[in-house]
């Protein structure tokens, strides 16, 4: 297994710089970077030459990646273009803010996903069955936008009408959050209705797909041998069937991490919370480059170590599988 992980993490060092190619390439044709600053009225030539200079805008995209290629391996992303401010001391504000939320996220989902689809399979063509499957097309067709505003209103009515407070609307914490079990309790309020917004399609997804894999593992020939020993019912689903019925949904799971990152971007915005999707989207706006390149950067290796740790988890769903 070890060695597996070492050639894996060996193996993603060329795809990573590919990667970080294609995206320090095509960020940097999206658009003129100092396009505000030539908007000012009062900008010289002279002052525009020595920012572009300063910046390295004026050499070739080869040149600027080979600086900006060698910052981000030593984790200096480099700085803002227009507020002169270092990206990394931000980007680990925001990182361990959007992590808060996602791995949240991913926990709730995974463990209300699994027993839905595992008790839809068994209970196939039920009520509760059928009941799941409509709750399930429901979230599918709710946008990521649309469910974050409807929760805000919803709470935001709750609190004027009864003068509750249940969750927050905005922001990650307080002005005066408190410190220990005071800091915890605000930063719960603050994110459960993000995290409920995701969690609604996540659920969406992962039951779905848990519960077909159920009814293709659930009649297979093992499952109906260990049935003919006389094994339990509940002894052949818990450990014949989920275990094997597990194994689709891990790949699901590590696939959709880009898409929560892309969600979070959404979410975070309604929230107007202080993560990467919020600094990613205003960033943008501005067109500030290297903010945009870090963000890309960062989302791209999550999604490979996502990939790499959903191989490990392979191995352990079915012995069969061999690293070798």
């Amino acid at each position: 297994m070890f060695a597996y992980i070492i050639r894996r993490l060996l193996y993603s060092i060329p795809v990573l710089l590919a990667t970080s190619f294609l995206i320090f390439t095509f960020v940097s044709i999206t658009g003129d970077p100092l396009a505000k600053i030539r908007a000012r009225p009062l900008i010289s030539a002279a002052e525009l030459a020595s920012i572009s200079h300063e910046k390295k805008l004026d050499k070739p995209v080869v040149v600027r990646y080979w600086y900006w290629l060698r910052g981000a391996v030593q984790a200096d992303f480099g700085r803002t273009l227009f507020a002169n401010r270092p990206i990394t001391p931000d980007l680990k504000r925001v990182l361990g803010h959007t992590l808060q939320l996602l791995v949240t996220v991913e926990i709730l989902a995974v463990l209300v996903a699994v027993g839905i689809g595992v008790l839809s399979a068994v209970r196939q063509y039920s009520v509760f069955d059928y009941s799941m499957t409509t709750l399930s097309f429901l979230g599918f067709a709710m946008p990521v936008f649309w469910l974050a505003l409807i929760l805000q209103v919803i709470f935001t009515n709750a609190f004027l009408k009864w003068h509750v407070r249940i969750f927050y609307t905005a922001q990650l914490s307080s002005v005066d959050p408190g410190h220990g079990f005071h800091f915890l309790l605000d930063r719960i309020q603050h994110l459960a209705l993000p995290v409920l917004t995701l969690v609604v399609l996540t659920i969406a997804a992962y039951s779905r797909y848990m519960r077909a894999s159920m009814l293709e593992v659930i009649n297979s020939d093992y499952v109906r041998t260990a049935r003919a020993k006389g094994v339990h019912e509940w002894r052949v689903i818990t450990h014949h069937v989920v275990r094997n019925a597990l194994i689709p949904l891990v790949t699901v799971i590590a696939l959709n991490v880009g898409g929560l990152l892309g969600g979070a971007i959404v979410t975070e915005s309604v929230f107007s919370l202080d993560g990467m999707g919020s600094y990613f989207r205003y960033k943008l706006d501005q067109l500030d480059l290297y903010p945009v390149m870090a963000w890309l950067m960062i989302t791209a290796v999550i999604i490979i170590l996502a990939n790499l740790l959903a191989d490990i988890v392979y191995g352990y769903l079915d012995p069969r599988i061999r690293y070798t």
